[in-house]
């Protein structure tokens, strides 16, 4: 038996999500560009899916581009951004954004543009004042994520896009762990760009839309064919599409999701911090995705923590899925300024709509008992200074 707690790296497909989409792999295998009927009806599916991702985002039909990813989504975003405004040379971005964004910026910097990170306090927050002070009339783009795919805590996305107005800079927002867990209207949002990916609200790998708001000067990123009104070359994934389609119709029918996933998080963080001393909630302070919960355990390792806990079967991780092979501390929790004790000992728990309450229990029965055993086989005692000395001898 599975308990499956990593739902920020990626979700179960719905069983009505994968019944949307099984048509589309066997009987109606039609090309949606083609003329005749037998592809014409393909297209029509895909423009009602359309329909229904616009209508999560509060967009227009003609403002979602579908593509492969959430990657694909944040890469296009960010050249179509500087490709708008070719005389502007800097970005804006934070210290936590997933890799990638922080890997294109890193490139972009050896191509010769000027990046600004942002920092964030021990709670996860932006402030912005400090956004304010990085902007620059040669500010061609801020990018921020929505919610953060580690902690869960959600930036003030509003407040940020108008900031970038001021400047005449175009705002991406990286909202793929959001979209489908808090309310997104794009028709009255400062956002220009928005990023999401099937496979984090219960559609499969390999689909994801970017939002480009209506009147911006977009310039395709693949080019090639006319798909996507020639603003992203390449047949359509149409059981893809259509998975996403009715993923965002279902996240948008049953918002008493989140609450059910809110009151397990909230159950999980309550009993854990009651159960096992010398633990915290990274970002506990800020208001965070209802799904998500990031707990530091002082003087463990989180490595082991998941070991132990992938012997009953529970799934968690330490961190974001596409950085997991590193073996270095998240550059999410050391950019909040948290302390050796919290940093290496740290576990994300990322429930879904499909977990229950039994399956929370089974997960606080076992996890008194997985830190105290770790912790006694520890040659530090629980002492900091020792634990310091150690992590700082290892880093040297």
């Amino acid at each position: 038996m599975v308990i499956y707690l990593d739902n920020n790296a990626t979700t179960q497909v719905d069983p009505k999500v994968l019944e949307a989409m099984l048509p589309y792999l066997s009987e109606l295998y039609g090309n949606p560009s083609s003329m005749h009927s037998f592809g014409g009806q393909v297209g029509s599916a895909v423009q009602e899916a359309r329909a229904k991702v616009a209508a999560l985002l509060g967009a227009e039909d003609t403002e979602i581009i579908f593509n492969s990813c959430g990657s694909e989504g944040n890469n296009t975003a960010i050249h179509a951004a500087l490709a708008a405004q070719p005389e502007k040379r800097h970005i804006v971005t934070t210290a936590v954004e997933h890799p990638a964004i922080l890997n294109v910026c890193k490139h972009l910097e050896k191509k010769g543009y000027t990046v600004t990170y942002l920092s964030v306090d021990r709670r996860g927050q932006l402030d912005l004042m400090e956004v304010e002070a990085a902007m620059t009339g040669g500010t061609a783009l801020v990018t921020t994520l929505y919610a953060n795919n580690e902690t869960g805590v959600i930036f003030p996305v509003e407040q940020i896009g108008a900031i970038a107005k001021e400047y005449g800079a175009t705002f991406h927002v990286d909202a793929v762990q959001a979209a489908g867990k808090v309310t997104i209207n794009l028709q009255t949002s400062t956002i220009d760009l928005l990023t999401i990916s099937g496979h984090k609200l219960h559609a499969p790998k390999g689909i994801g839309a970017l939002y480009v708001r209506r009147g911006f000067r977009f310039r395709p990123f693949l080019l090639g064919g006319h798909q996507e009104r020639g603003r992203r070359a390449g047949t359509q994934n149409v059981p893809g599409i259509v998975a996403l389609g009715k993923a965002a119709e279902l996240a948008h029918q049953h918002q008493q999701d989140v609450e059910h996933e809110r009151r397990l998080r909230d159950l999980l963080e309550k009993q854990l911090l009651e159960r096992i001393p010398d633990c915290e909630v990274n970002g506990g302070g800020s208001k965070r995705l209802p799904n998500t919960t990031n707990i530091g355990f002082k003087y463990i390792e989180g490595e082991a923590i998941l070991f132990m806990l992938n012997q009953y079967g529970i799934c968690a991780s330490s961190g974001s899925a596409c950085t997991s092979g590193s073996l270095d501390p998240s550059h999410v929790l050391m950019a909040m300024g948290l302390p050796y004790t919290i940093l290496h000992g740290s576990i994300r728990f990322s429930l879904s709509r499909f977990t229950t309450e039994d399956e929370i229990q089974q997960v606080l029965a076992v996890m008194p008992g997985i830190v105290e055993k770790l912790r006694a086989l520890s040659p530090f005692n629980n002492d900091e200074s020792d634990w310091l000395q150690s992590r700082d001898l290892v880093s040297a």
